[in-house]
């Protein structure tokens, strides 16, 4: 398939929409050629699913929207996916941030934490030195090059050494109105000995669209971060997000991933460990109603000795959804004493439900530690019979089960209230 750019997104489209911006001449020059690449480059091949007829270009990409004065302003749909009580909050609507506001504590500090149109301008040099250069790669594929051709609105976060960031940071992109299309870039800078906790929401109030999302997480030298993401948008949306992390020596990176959305789901985590006790945890969860289809990769590449890393992932699929889990662990020739393990279990609610799981461990090195689990099957008959012999009707003994599958991931979760969300979605969804 030749996924064509139509005239919304034409070399003047695109050159005009970064004059407008104000951004710097090596910002519109990575555009133009990411835009220039785009049909040369061949789609993502994801294990196992084939995403050849899936939306990923006939959509509004520069949708402009109003300006907010309060989080109150918001619909109640949306204001449920932020926190009280943060450090700040940034939130985007289709191409515009409509909302932004950070604490006092955050400027003291000297943390940096902007949308990345407003970083591109006052922090250049930031922005050049991480913009799609270690993380993710503007000619990775066909939707990397259109990502940076068309990227509006994201996230710049920037941590000085040896400060911690006391509260939760959040940015929210809401993707609204049929044909619409949302592109944030997310860039998170951990300087050696910080600390950050940062909680990514994407909802959508309309069935239709498309996102293509990038998150790029560098850790540090002894840098602790946390990024929880919560994926929910709409029965008709291409949902396709690509998560890159580069983790120093003694960093420690935790990834929370909640894939909730109901169309095409395409969710791509790699995580590399460059150096000496760098550790990752990725704790994710899929849940799929409808006819949602979803492609989950978790990989994480040891390169440094004494490297850790675990993989968890629990995933849920009814009616007619469906969905492929790959957890990929890769020992590098040299990464001695690394320790790489995975988890990852499915379970179908329906006779027309799929579900598949796909631990896969290459190991190049010997004196090393690397294992891994993987189910997939349905609910235990066992189990729903001994729920409703105690007089449970049968649709809530099959709930109880499915929480308790899910809350092995999900109870992990160190926030309540992000728990909270992420059951509250999953409960419409077995609404639905």
């Amino acid at each position: 398939m030749n996924v064509e750019t139509p005239n919304l997104v034409d070399k003047q489209v695109v050159e005009e929409r970064s004059r407008q911006a104000n951004e710097p001449k090596w910002l519109t020059e990575a555009r133009l050629e990411a835009l220039a690449a785009v049909s040369s480059l061949p789609l993502p091949r994801p294990e196992r699913t084939d995403i050849r007829q899936w939306n990923f270009t006939a959509f509004e990409p520069f949708a402009a929207e109003p300006a907010v004065g309060s989080i109150g302003e918001l619909p109640e749909e949306i204001r449920e996916f932020l926190f009280e009580g943060g450090q700040g909050v940034i939130v985007q609507k289709n191409a515009s941030v409509i909302y932004s506001e950070r604490s006092e504590e955050l400027a003291a500090k000297g943390v940096i934490f902007t949308d990345l149109v407003t970083a591109a301008r006052e922090h250049e040099e930031w922005v050049k030195t991480f913009f799609m250069t270690e993380g993710v790669k503007r000619d990775e594929h066909k939707l990397t090059a259109l990502h940076a051709a068309l990227t509006t609105g994201g996230l710049f976060v920037h941590v000085p050494k040896n400060t911690e960031v006391t509260g939760t940071l959040q940015g929210l992109f809401w993707l609204n109105n049929p044909g619409n299309g949302i592109v944030p870039h997310v860039i998170v800078s951990a300087e050696p000995g910080s600390r950050l906790d940062l909680v990514l929401g994407f909802v959508g109030t309309g069935d239709a669209g498309v996102n293509n999302a990038v998150i790029e997480v560098f850790v540090g030298e002894n840098a602790e971060v946390r990024v929880a993401t919560v994926n929910n948008l709409g029965k008709d949306t291409v949902d396709a997000t690509w998560r890159r992390s580069v983790v120093k020596k003694d960093g420690r990176l935790e990834w929370i991933i909640a894939d909730l959305s109901s169309g095409r789901v395409l969710s791509d985590n790699t995580v590399r460990l460059v150096e000496k006790g760098g550790t990752v945890r990725i704790k994710g969860v899929t849940f799929g109603a409808g006819s949602m289809r979803a492609n989950v990769t978790n990989a994480v590449y040891h390169h440094g000795e004494h490297t850790e890393s675990d993989i968890h992932v629990r995933s849920v699929m009814k009616d007619e959804a469906s969905s492929i889990v790959n957890s990929i662990t890769k020992i590098e020739k040299g990464a001695r004493k690394s320790d790489g393990q995975q988890s990852s279990k499915v379970l179908m609610l329906n006779p027309k439900a799929r579900g598949d799981a796909n631990p896969i461990l290459l190991i190049d090195e010997n004196d090393v530690k690397a294992g891994h689990a993987a189910s997939v099957g349905r609910i235990d008959p066992i189990q729903l019979y001994y729920l409703m012999s105690r007089g449970i009707p049968q649709a809530e003994a099959e709930k109880l089960i499915i929480n308790g599958f899910l809350d092995a991931v999900i109870s992990e979760i160190p926030s309540e209230a992000l728990r909270e969300r992420i059951h509250r979605v999953i409960e419409r969804k077995f609404r639905s």
